[in-house]
């Protein structure tokens, strides 16, 4: 009898540690305590071996040697919206004349992201560097230019989920049959070569991925590009009545052209025609004479 009183006790302090212990490994999760464990692959395209800030270990690129060039062009610039310990993720790429890529093998079902690390350190505008990227023949990125979206010399991160179940490869509303290798490709374009920073696949969803550190400029942008789509969709619904007000913060092309109209000479050239009238009769009766 007195075992059992010890006994029920004991088995309740451990449940409720237990209980302690799930809660706290679910809360280092949420916080990414636990991303660099559900990252199963991650590479440094054009560079060496680079641990960053979360835990994820990127190998030296294994394509070194093999495909493509390899370019550390961009470790004399800084990069923006980037960690200085991590800079260097995005300093270094791998290029290619032709359309290039990785193969990952994966083994297990579910949900994944795919992040693609780019920072374009060579072109100064856009239309330089243009390229898609496929992930197994599905075009997941199309026609990306990092100058146009981030500028130079600045991080930017595509962000691709997919998912894999019963042997299907499900991404952006599409499926294809899957047979444990995710091939991602870079593919040529009609400007210049496609590239790759660094990139890694992971198991999570959106809200697992680390964000980039704020840029002021991007994210103006990025709003005054939300506040056009909201206000071209209430013109929709609105017909005239919304087409009438101007965007926030629109910046005019150039200056307003002058009314035609504001000054109306008309008048003054009424008595210079009479005078001109009277003018040409007299001058040709005093030539008769």
């Amino acid at each position: 009898m007195a075992m059992r009183r010890v006994t029920v006790p004991l088995v309740a302090g451990l449940v409720v540690v237990v209980v302690v212990l799930s809660l706290l490994a679910e809360h280092c999760w949420a916080d990414g305590g636990g991303l660099a464990e559900r990252v199963i692959w991650a590479v440094n395209a054009g560079g060496e071996a680079h641990t960053d800030m979360h835990g994820i270990h990127f190998k030296k690129d294994p394509l070194e040697g093999k495909l493509g060039k390899a370019s550390d062009y961009g470790v004399r610039l800084p990069i923006l919206r980037s960690s200085p310990e991590d800079q260097i993720l995005y300093q270094t790429e791998r290029y290619n004349e032709d359309t290039f890529g990785y193969e990952v093998p994966i083994r297990e079902e579910g949900d994944y992201i795919l992040v693609l690390k780019y920072a374009e350190v060579y072109f100064a505008q856009s239309q330089q560097k243009v390229f898609d990227v496929r992930l197994n023949d599905h075009v997941v990125v199309k026609d990306l230019d990092i100058f146009e979206r981030v500028g130079h010399s600045t991080a930017h991160d595509e962000i691709v989920p997919f998912s894999i179940r019963r042997g299907k490869l499900s991404v952006q509303g599409e499926v294809s049959t899957f047979n444990g290798k995710l091939t991602v490709e870079f593919v040529k374009g009609y400007y210049d070569n496609p590239k790759v920073c660094a990139l890694y696949v992971m198991k999570g969803t959106l809200d697992d991925v680390p964000k980039l550190q704020p840029h002021p400029g991007l994210e103006k942008r990025e709003e005054l590009e939300e506040e056009e789509e909201e206000e071209s969709e209430a013109g929709e619904e609105g017909g005239k009545k919304s087409t009438s007000t101007a965007p926030k913060y629109r910046v005019q092309s150039g200056p307003r052209t002058p009314n035609p109209y504001a000054a109306d000479n008309s008048s003054l050239m009424f008595p210079i025609l009479v005078a001109f009238g009277v003018f040409i009769p007299t001058l040709f009766c005093l030539c008769r004479l």
